[in-house]
């Protein structure tokens, strides 16, 4: 359960990912387009190492993946085939006051987090629900935080028919919290049963009826004729599974091996929330590793571990991240086994990534749909079959967003002097960081000094990125790169010039942006110290 701490450190992260230019809102200026976001300068080089990584422990690093980077725009058959375009859908509902569209699962969870129905459940956990309590909230949170709520509407009609009960059962308490709830929210008893309240206005919300969450567009000249049906794709899955057998054919690989790929991919998400969680457009990084049918669980296990060790390498700790073994109710039909991989956000314990043993299901539907083999012959056993598929798949925005979380930090530190000042840290792996090193000149009209933090830094910056700075005072541009996460800063300064003597010449101030402590290090040895902590 979220706290007003977790709240608060929340809004902070969000303030800052703005100020300091990680991400903006799409359209801003226009008001925004809900649920679609621009990465600013800092966010974009963050998502670029990320994906980077990502690309080289999946892929280069292994001879058994291979790379494709599939199209946006997906044939209406592909998925047909695949069941998206008569399956991938939520069940909806809709309030009959505001209006609102509200994803049926997620009903419950946004109202128990709401304002109102935490004034609500302390009243009910102290035993508080008399007539008297129950109309002061009424006229006064609940007017103003649930308007539509049928006690809020019509008090005395509302309670007419709960009263009774109430006072039988000592104020409602043997009644569970959710059942009291929809009481206040049903106006008058009858047989469509109990109201659900809209999270956000407490308004009765419609039975849910399924929404589709794709993109459809129409291509070419024939406008909006059926035959130019296509779709954005939600999932990059489906190009890799519809392209395995030209890359099984020009790749040569032998099973087990895997297609990778990283791209855009879009869902019409009813409630896009918690700022970059759930967009409507966002990044995926997919893993289809085929195998042979015995093979399957193992290597659900054996790609859980691996991508566990992946988070771990790019700064979120082990103790973060929780393992859900997804019970069988709730895997799709097709998967024999399925891991979600979840990470402790502030807003609550969310999915990173999913790791699937989805078997041969999307092959040989592909293969059924299309008339065209995709079967695999193995040379050994002389035997052909429709490998089986375990898939880990990542969001890489989410991905972003746990690292923002992960690295944001605020301490009281004390100078020299005694006094003491809030400093805000982004503690970046270095190997994620949007920017590796800092390069100050310690002032900046000083030409020597300039022209030499000018050569250092056109040193490092074919290797890395870096970033100079010679406004303001000294510690000012520390605290600026603190905030974007910068791991090092370099000052060069007048011992760099030799002018106190000959020992520290050519030298620089290095700092370390968690520690705050400092060294000397000799320019020519920059890149063999930095190179090895920033890949």
């Amino acid at each position: 359960m979220t706290t007003a701490t977790d709240h608060q450190r929340m809004e902070k992260i969000v303030s800052l990912c703005k100020r300091r230019g990680f991400i903006f809102q799409a359209a801003e200026i226009y008001g925004g387009l809900n649920g679609v976001w621009d990465f600013g300068p800092l966010g974009v080089e963050l998502k670029r190492n990320l994906k980077d990584y990502w690309w080289r422990v999946m892929v280069r690093e292994r001879d058994d993946v291979v790379g494709l980077d599939g199209s946006i725009l997906t044939h209406r058959a592909v998925l047909k085939a695949s069941g998206h375009e008569d399956t991938f859908s939520d069940p909806m509902s809709t309030c009959k006051h505001c209006k609102r569209l509200q994803r049926a699962d997620q009903i419950w969870p946004q109202i128990e987090q709401s304002d109102w129905y935490d004034a609500l459940a302390e009243m009910f956990a102290l035993g508080r629900l008399d007539t008297p309590n129950l109309q002061r909230w009424a006229e006064t949170k609940g007017r103003r935080d649930a308007p539509n709520l049928a006690i809020v509407r019509n008090f005395p009609v509302t309670l007419s028919w709960l009263s009774e009960r109430l006072e039988r059962t000592g104020g409602g308490a043997e009644l569970p919290m959710r059942e009291f709830v929809q009481h206040l929210a049903t106006e008058q008893f009858n047989q469509t049963g109990l109201v659900t309240p809209c999270p956000h206005c407490g308004g009765e919300l419609t039975e849910p009826r399924p929404f589709n969450l794709m993109f459809r567009t129409n291509m070419g000249a024939s406008g909006d004729d059926e035959t130019s049906i296509a779709y954005l794709r939600p999932e990059t899955a489906q190009s890799i599974f519809v392209q395995f057998k030209n890359v099984l054919d020009t790749a040569r690989k032998k099973l087990p091996f895997g297609i990778a790929q990283i791209g855009k991919a879009f869902r019409n998400e009813i409630n896009p929330r918690n700022y970059i969680f759930r967009s409507r457009e966002f990044e995926q990084m997919e893993l289809e590793y085929f195998c042979a049918p015995e093979d399957g669980m193992r290597l659900l296990d054996y790609w859980l571990e691996e991508r566990l060790r992946f988070y771990e390498n790019i700064g979120i700790p082990r103790a973060k991240l929780h393992v859900l073994t997804v019970p069988d109710a709730d895997r799709a039909f097709y998967s024999k086994g399925t891991y979600d991989i979840e990470y402790e956000f502030p807003f609550g314990v969310q999915e990173l990534e999913g790791v699937a043993y989805r078997t041969d299901y999307d092959l040989t539907q592909h293969q059924n749909a299309s008339g065209k083999p995709l079967e695999y012959f193995d040379e050994e056993t002389k035997a052909k079959f429709v490998p089986h598929v375990v898939e880990p798949s990542a969001g890489v925005d989410r991905t972003v967003l746990a690292l923002i979380c992960e690295a944001f930090a605020e301490e009281t530190v004390t100078d020299e002097k005694g006094k003491s000042e809030t400093r805000t840290v982004m503690r970046f792996h270095p190997r994620i960081a949007p920017v590796k090193v800092g390069v100050f000149p310690l002032l900046k009209n000083k030409p020597d000094l300039v022209a030499k933090a000018r050569e250092v830094h056109a040193l490092l910056k074919p290797h890395m990125m870096t970033f100079y700075d010679e406004a303001g005072a000294i510690g000012r541009r520390y605290r600026r790169q603190d905030e974007a996460g910068t791991p090092f800063g370099l000052t060069i300064d007048f011992e760099t010039l030799g002018e106190r003597g000959d020992e520290l010449r050519d030298t620089v101030t290095l700092r370390h942006r968690d520690s705050m402590q400092q060294e000397r290090v000799k320019i020519a040895d920059l890149l063999g110290k930095l190179l090895p902590q920033v890949m």
